[in-house]
């Protein structure tokens, strides 16, 4: 990212555990289910603002978390902070570690990323909370893309590890109302994918870190859901601007 991007905003930018959510009916729509989000291992690939945030989250709620990056010398003091469950590694080791990897990364870099997990990312749950955002700057507070309309960067990633089970979430929203937002109202989360029962994980995890899902369907909704973080993103670089997020109302 260059400099006019927003410091914490992370695009790579609580209530007690909960109960899981699930479809009711067929609008996406959620509602209390019987199953819970499990005591579980976490792998956060990336060593950013984005990655710190959640990880910190999963631990909070007593998960063991293990961060990779290039270089995981440099999650040193997280890693001393965060308590004798965290644990830093390599992208590959951090993929094998988790039993849900999150990928939380430069949306740049995120290709190269999965690559370099190499088979730690098979028939895992994947949450992509990356955006494909372009290296110039906003025009008039409007970030650019470096995918086009019939794109996303979430069928990107499904392609390049098609063993994975991506779930597009925590990516219409800056890394700080990322776990127990404290706004007005529950905000909503909106995720896709093309493994059910990896949304079914994905919307307990939003459950517990205090947001509702709105479950698009399959990968191509990525198209869609990515753009949002150019719409969030406009009142942040015109009004500075940072602290809301997104409800859909019926």
């Amino acid at each position: 990212m260059h400099d006019w991007t927003p410091a914490g905003r992370g695009w790579n930018a609580s209530p007690e555990k909960g109960e899981a959510l699930r479809p009711n009916d067929e609008t996406g729509r959620t509602s209390p289910s019987s199953k819970r989000f499990t005591m579980g291992k976490i792998a956060v690939i990336g060593s950013g603002q984005v990655g710190e945030t959640l990880a910190n989250g999963f631990a909070k709620h007593g998960h063991e978390v293990m961060r990779g990056s290039r270089d995981p010398s440099k999650l040193g003091a997280w890693k001393s902070s965060a308590g004798e469950k965290a644990k830093t590694g390599t992208f590959e080791e951090s993929a094998r570690f988790g039993d849900i990897v999150v990928l939380a990364v430069k949306g740049g870099a995120a290709e190269e990323a999965v690559t370099l997990c190499k088979g730690g990312l098979d028939g895992k749950v994947v949450i992509d909370t990356t955006n494909p955002i372009a290296d110039a700057p906003p025009t008039n507070g409007v970030i650019a893309f470096f995918t086009g309309p019939n794109d996303s960067l979430l069928e990107r990633l499904q392609k390049r590890v098609p063993n994975a089970r991506f779930v597009k979430a925590f990516s219409s929203v800056g890394a700080a109302l990322m776990v127990e937002p404290k706004l007005s109202a529950r905000p909503s989360m909106f995720i896709c994918g093309n493994d059910s029962a990896a949304k079914e994980q994905t919307r307990a995890i939003l459950d517990t870190f205090g947001w509702d899902t709105e479950d698009m369907g399959m990968a191509e909704a990525a198209r869609a859901i990515e753009p949002l973080c150019m719409l969030w993103c406009i009142p942040g670089f015109l009004r500075n601007d940072w602290a809301h997020a997104f409800k859909v109302l019926r």
